[in-house]
């Protein structure tokens, strides 16, 4: 094998010396420093004085071999020619060399001329074809027109009034009411809980003897005070006796003041008596339940909590700019501004209005609020739920002489490109955004312009003055 190999190594390079001798020979023959110009007939070119002459002869291997290091030096590929340019015979396989710069081969002046024209032609059409092709960009015509301004916010569906209900009373959970589950709806005023309530009535009756006591003390008291009246008239004494006490008016008035007191003892006792029994202080729905049968509560423990049934609200937060897209509304009158509302997915609407709107702005966003109602949300057809999170659209003023684009037409940098008509040239311009709605733009027209071709995807590497095709894609007033 290692002999194979040496022989193989060999053989490639004798072939690489004999196209190397081969090459110096026609380069000899061509008329090179120190050599002689080869002899017509064939021959190949002999060396300078005092050198011999030397003939390669030719195979299919050294004309491979030629070629490649004709390749490596540079040397444009040839072609076969059995004479050269004057017609003179050469050796059959005989190549017509000429190197990249034209200067030593054996050319003559009208083959290097006619050559250099077919590139120029070739360069001219290349030329051509690139001016033909102008880059194609789409556009959308625009003209000024009147629209509706839309506001979208967002905001969350949730109840007027959100409670955490409390007992009033202690002692121990006797009974809850089949009803009051999370999730239930309670009429204003149905029992949930009952709270044991012996100590309550107990507490209720003797308020009311106490009650009695006081008002039976102060019929005796005003019997008292008359029988004293009449005593000191008959008396025939004249003028105010020196105390009060006399007359007995002091004795009066503490009797009326105890009886008041027995009142509200006795209200006080009915109060906790009806406090045993927990209700549901408005049309409630039960979110959470915090109590079992036989717990033990005293005042101030959580029992449950409560949403308001009755009408859903929905803070929706609105920048500067869209309050001014709405219109005009006094202060502290109802704006009842119609609103249409969209959950996330899109597949249940619901109509409503703004109840209010508030009078200052939140010192974090910088953002004020306006307020819309859903009567009886949990009673329609599709219930809106409390915490559902909403897209509100409403309507806002009427507007004037505006462009509808693509919001696509507005590039990263705020600026809309445009075509001018006259010469397809793109140019650009800051546009003043009034409000953006389904994928559309509507903004204020460019200066001075009435229609225009607005590019409907700006590319960030677009160039003012670079001539373009303009192709329409559609009207953005459509």
């Amino acid at each position: 094998m290692n002999k194979k190999k040496i022989i193989v190594t060999l053989g490639a390079a004798m072939t690489i010396v004999i196209a190397i001798l081969c090459t110096m020979s026609q380069l000899g023959g061509s008329g090179g420093p120190g050599m002689g110009p080869g002899p017509k007939g064939g021959k190949e070119g002999r060396a300078g004085k005092g050198n011999q002459e030397i003939s390669v002869p030719r195979n299919a291997n050294a004309e491979k071999a030629i070629t490649q290091v004709e390749a490596q030096r540079g040397v444009e590929q040839t072609v076969l020619a059995p004479t050269d340019e004057q017609g003179e015979g050469r050796q059959p396989g005989e190549r017509l060399r000429r190197d990249i710069s034209g200067q030593k081969s054996g050319q003559k002046p009208e083959q290097s001329q006619s050559q250099n024209g077919a590139k120029g032609a070739a360069n001219n059409q290349a030329a051509g074809s690139s001016s033909a092709d102008v880059a194609e960009v789409g556009v959308v015509e625009v003209y000024p027109t009147t629209y509706n301004a839309k506001v979208k916010g967002y905001g969350q569906a949730s109840a007027t009034h959100m409670l955490t209900l409390s007992a009033q009373v202690s002692g121990q959970i006797t009974e809850l009411s089949p009803r009051f589950e999370t999730g239930a709806l309670l009429n204003k005023g149905e029992v949930m809980a009952y709270v044991d309530n012996t100590d309550y009535r107990q507490a209720l009756a003797a308020a009311e003897a106490t009650y009695e006591t006081a008002f039976v003390a102060l019929e005796e008291e005003r019997l008292q005070g008359l029988q004293a009246q009449d005593e000191w008239t008959r008396s025939g004494l004249t003028g105010e006796p020196e105390s009060a006490l006399v007359l007995r008016a002091p004795q009066l008035k503490s009797a009326q003041a105890a009886l008041r007191e027995a009142e509200q003892n006795v209200a006080a006792a009915k109060r906790d008596l009806a406090f045993a029994n927990i209700s549901a202080p408005f049309n409630a729905l039960v979110v959470s339940r915090s109590i079992q049968p036989g717990s033990y509560v005293q005042v101030g423990t959580e029992v449950a909590g409560l949403y308001s049934a009755d009408v859903a609200e929905i803070s929706i937060p609105l920048s500067p700019s869209q309050w001014a897209q709405l219109p005009q509304a006094q202060v502290g009158e109802k704006p009842d501004w119609k609103v249409q509302l969209t959950d996330t997915t899109g597949e249940h609407q619901w109509l409503a209005s703004i109840e209010r709107i508030e009078l200052h702005q939140d010192e974090d966003t910088r953002q004020r609020r306006a307020v819309a109602v859903v009567e009886k949300p949990l009673s329609l057809a599709s219930p809106l739920y409390f915490g559902t999170f909403l897209v509100a659209e409403i309507e806002g003023r009427e507007l004037d002489n505006v462009w509808k684009v693509p919001s696509s037409a507005i590039s990263q940098k705020q600026e809309v490109w445009f075509v001018a008509p006259d010469s397809n040239l793109l140019n650009k311009f800051t546009p003043t955004v009034l409000f953006e709605y389904e994928g559309f733009a509507y903004i204020t027209p460019m200066a001075g312009a009435n229609q225009a071709l607005i590019v409907a995807r700006p590319l960030n590497n677009y160039l003012v003055n670079t001539l373009v095709k303009p192709v329409v894609e559609g009207n953005g007033n459509e």
